[in-house]
């Protein structure tokens, strides 16, 4: 091959391993909500660094004009494992972006190598660096922006009441149930999904919040101290609602007592009419506060929904909801609460609850082929996995549960939700690498099977399960985790 042939090899070699690099770079950055240092210190699976990033790297300094074939197998082996994450990138304009700037790096670095020294590495490294760097400053740039847009937006709607809500669990359960408990008289808007964090729900109030609404319900998340004072400072609530605490992201916070500090920043809103507290979270007086958890008797929760009574003030309610399990009875009781405050009749509240709507993938019941299947894929705490089995061992049928186990918990509390697996399952499929090598040591069901992706789940439970079976999806935790 001549030189200029293998010049025009290694220059097209060059631009694609490094959008390939980038594209590895900027995938895991929207995993890890574009946090850097979540990328490389809080990543579930580090190994994949090495793999897809940092022997690739090194090959390119190392193999000289040997790299084109390592690039071709590299891509390979990439696109192998791209093709099996269940969680893909998504092109937003914040991607777009930084390949635009990443592109453009890349094509001109041979302009830049000439100007700097150390040319052996800046064409490779520089592009990188430049997409990174770059494509963050617009983003906090557009970011700031967006806020201020945002803030003029709720500035405007001066009628409109902003209702908040947080916690370690439930917090999306409780948003929706309070959304659709008012919703029954006014026209309520709420945060959708799971969106919780500020950008999130900056971009939501932008693009979404309709200026007719009159109730605004927005879910607050946290990775670090700071996020939730962050969202009461930028939504303001006129009321809020901090739900159970618990260890979940304890790698993020350090302690719990760091956590109970975060969550309960919601309440430092400079316009708060009223906030609710579980009584478990702290016990601390504090002006318009007030706890509530207690007030719950009498839950009967079964695969047909959930019965209790409240005592309230004004006497006890009787309240049936089609949801399942008997935690969504202090969910519940965070939008009664909420709507009593705001106005709502008993028989007005008794009416709305027993309308509810089951959270989608949350406990969510389907009924399919003869089996029923209990969705709780966006659960991840210990004690609604719990309910979960518990529900479950209600069946009369044959047992199946698919599970990576707790996320970003501690080993003892995957321990006992492994006794508890034991006691009640037939079969329990195991998916991911997580929490294996424990599962391995503690689960005795008569039948356990291991996937390390669920790219084979749907082919082995056509095989392993029949009609007359229960299956209960708990925790759909995503493969790069």
């Amino acid at each position: 091959m001549s030189p200029a042939a293998l010049q025009t090899v290694a220059v097209v070699t060059n631009v694609a391993f490094v959008l390939t690099l980038g594209w590895y770079l900027i995938l895991n950055l929207q995993w890890y909500s574009y946090k850097i240092e979540r990328v490389v210190l809080n990543h579930h699976k580090r190994l994949w660094h090495l793999y897809y990033f940092i022997v690739p790297f090194l090959a390119y300094f190392v193999l000289g004009t040997y790299f084109p074939l390592f690039f071709i197998i590299y891509f390979i082996l990439f696109f192998w494992w791209y093709r099996h994450l269940d969680k893909k990138l998504v092109p937003t304009w914040r991607v777009k972006r930084f390949f635009i700037v990443l592109l453009f790096a890349t094509l001109f670095g041979d302009f830049l190598c000439e100007i700097n020294a150390g040319c052996e590495t800046l064409p490779l490294f520089l592009p990188l660096l430049l997409a990174w760097l770059l494509s963050t400053g617009i983003e906090k740039f557009l970011f700031l922006a967006y806020k201020k847009e945002a803030q003029r937006k709720l500035e405007r709607m001066n009628g409109l009441t902003v209702i908040a809500v947080t916690g370690s669990y439930g917090k999306t359960s409780m948003k929706n149930f309070i959304a659709q408990l008012l919703g029954t008289q006014t026209e309520v808007y709420m945060t959708p999904r799971s969106v919780n964090t500020l950008g999130g729900i900056i971009r939501d109030i932008n693009e979404a919040l309709p200026e007719t609404a009159q109730v605004y319900v927005c879910e607050a998340g946290a990775r670090r101290p700071g996020d939730i004072l962050e969202i009461t400072r930028m939504v303001r609530p006129h009321y809020a609602v901090v739900g159970k605490v618990g260890p979940q992201h304890l790698e993020y916070f350090g302690t719990l007592e760091n956590i109970v500090r975060t969550k309960l920043e919601l309440i430092h809103s400079d316009r708060l009419k009223q906030a609710f507290v579980h009584f478990e979270v702290t016990d601390e007086p504090h002006e318009n506060v007030r706890f509530f958890g207690r007030e719950i008797e009498q839950v009967n929760a079964t695969l047909e929904g959930t019965d209790f009574d409240l005592l309230l003030d004004t006497g006890r309610l009787h309240l049936h909801a089609p949801v399942l399990g008997g935690f969504n009875a202090l969910n519940i009781e965070a939008a009664v609460l909420i709507a009593k405050e705001m106005g709502m009749t008993d028989e007005a509240i008794v009416n709305g609850v027993s309308r509810l709507v089951p959270v989608e993938h949350r406990l969510q019941r389907l009924d399919a082929g003869g089996k029923i299947i209990l969705d709780d894929g966006y659960n991840g705490n210990i004690d609604g996995m719990k309910e979960g089995i518990r529900l479950c061992a209600l069946h009369e049928g044959r047992k199946v549960i698919v599970t990576p186990g707790l996320v970003e918990s501690t080993e003892a509390l995957n321990r006992e939700l492994c006794d508890a697996i034991n006691v009640v399952f037939d079969i329990a499929i195991v998916t991911g690498r997580l929490n294996a090598d424990l599962f391995k040591k503690c689960l005795t069901t008569p039948e356990v099977y291991w996937l390390e992706d669920k790219s084979a789940l749907t082919s082995l439970l056509a095989e392993k399960t029949r009609a007359g079976d229960i299956i209960y999806f708990a925790n759909d935790a995503p493969n790069f985790i």
